[in-house]
């Protein structure tokens, strides 16, 4: 999104562009669909994204500068990182303090040093947000599917009664609530591919059966009812065969869930409290938890978020040393307890997990060195309350991305920042668009997949240019 663009003007976008999607008849095979899409061998079949939602800083988690202890009256441009670093797993390679657990279990997977967020003029992190999970810069003129929606439809159901395409933490009832729906779709692609929300993981039976006292016969009139006010409303008038019927499919899954017994496995309560304590440090914890036990029954893909809520978690405006401290505590043990656990059970050699944000943060730096935005944080020269002590600034130009599993290296480090501000990537700058590709050609996805929407072809990522990073496979 550009420099132009606001809040105002992102919805009203993307809203028509839901409009333009509910018209679109189904979407046709790309350009090359008569001669075929290339035949690629999978090393994944199923993808965790644990998202780091707010902006994660890569000097303060996965890639430690020179440490400057807090004192009244120091300089901001001092602070490069605000914790100590440690050692990890991997010789010569260390970690923020706070990270010990994920330090040990590194050897597992690839950490990126120098991943490079999108220059969408001002910062707001749902436009990044946005570009992040779809790969696209909104607005667009199609509501764009999100990467579980692409793997959703691709490569389907690897258990048909779990939903492909599960979406585990984040609420829209706080904050940019709106802006954050734009890209939780499926789009073309079919509402049968969308999210399958579970906003709180303690809660996650109750997504999956009807409220207390709701029959099984009251519940099938009720699916009735819902179908019938769908064809009198918005769906019916605008949308296409395709949306509609791929509507109620999505409506048929879930009834299919509702009365299988893979059900049990969106019920917490049924972890041993042996396992179920390592998890449990919060809601991010419990929905990796809930993650394990979902991929144990076949789940194809998961999203865990810290959830956006701005100045909230990651969204450090202020105190950004002391939230940080309560950050590690939250995302530390669970993280590495899921890689610990998908390891022992042999499910991660075909189970990609990635921890990752929608960019990084800098305590002097908006934006990028050579391209500034403007400043959404006041940060004084000089320190006198700790509140200012951490990092507060939207930084794009250096971002640490975690990778386990599904075919990824193990023990490889890719890209490097600068070990002075501004601490850049200056060794292989990877985008989003790779790192899309990365993803697909892991599960087998050839990078010409497309649909021929409003006439023109729509690939996996924009212009189908983007290319996988060979480097950080096997």
């Amino acid at each position: 999104m550009k420099e132009g663009y606001n809040r105002r003007e992102f919805l009203k976008k993307t809203s028509a562009a839901m409009l333009s999607a509910m018209a679109a008849g189904a979407p046709v095979s790309g350009l090359l669909s008569s001669c075929g899409r290339p035949t690629m061998t999978a090393t994944a079949d199923s993808v965790i994204l644990l998202f780091m939602a707010g902006g994660m800083a890569h000097t303060e988690t996965f890639d430690p500068k020179k440490y400057t202890p807090f004192r009244k009256g120091m300089e901001s441009k001092e602070v490069l990182s605000t914790f100590p670093s440690i050692p990890t797993a991997l010789d010569g390679i260390h970690f923020s303090e706070g990270l010990e657990s994920i330090a040990k279990v590194i050897d597992k997977g690839t950490l990126i040093r120098s991943y490079v967020a999108a220059d969408l003029g001002h910062i707001l992190h749902t436009r990044h947000q946005y570009h992040f999970h779809t790969c696209y810069e909104p607005p667009q003129s199609v509501v764009v599917p999100h990467l579980g929606s692409w793997i959703a439809k691709e490569k389907g159901a690897l258990n048909p009664v779990i939903p492909p395409f599960i979406n585990i933490g984040q609420r829209f009832t706080v904050g940019e609530g709106e802006e954050l729906k734009a890209f939780h779709s499926a789009g073309f692609l079919g509402s049968e591919f969308g999210p399958f929300l579970i906003p709180d993981p303690t809660s996650g039976l109750d997504s999956v059966r009807p409220p207390v006292g709701m029959t099984t016969k009251r519940f099938e009139a009720r699916n009735k009812l819902y179908e019938d006010l769908l064809s009198a409303g918005p769906m019916g008038d605008f949308g296409s065969d395709y949306q509609k019927e791929s509507l109620k499919r999505s409506m048929e899954q879930a009834y299919i869930l509702l009365n299988s017994p893979e059900a049990q496995a969106f019920d917490l309560s049924k972890e041993p409290k042996e396992s179920y304590d390592k998890y449990n440090t919060s809601k991010f914890g419990q929905g990796c938890l809930l993650a394990r036990r979902l991929i144990d029954q076949g789940a194809r893909y998961i999203t865990v978020t810290t959830e956006y809520e701005p100045f909230f978690g990651w969204d450090t405006h202020d105190n950004g040393h002391t939230r940080l401290k309560d950050m590690k505590k939250m995302i530390d043990s669970p993280i590495a307890q899921l890689i610990s656990d998908l390891d022992e059970s042999g499910k991660l050699d075909r189970t990609l997990v990635i921890v990752a944000s929608e960019f990084s943060r800098d305590m002097l730096t908006e934006g990028r060195p050579g391209l500034k935005v403007k400043d959404q944080v006041e940060v004084p020269d000089i320190i006198e309350d700790v509140k200012n002590y951490g990092m507060h600034r939207h930084f794009t130009d250096g971002c640490s991305i975690l990778m386990f599993g599904g075919g990824i290296k193990k023990g490889h480090v890719f890209g490097k920042t600068a070990d002075e501000r501004p601490c850049k990537s200056i060794e292989n700058p990877i985008k989003i668009d790779s790192i899309h590709q990365t993803i697909y050609h892991a599960l087998g996805i050839s990078p010409e997949t497309n649909y021929e929407i409003e006439r023109r072809p729509f690939y996996t990522t924009p212009d189908g240019h983007g290319k996988a990073e060979l480097d950080l496979l096997v």
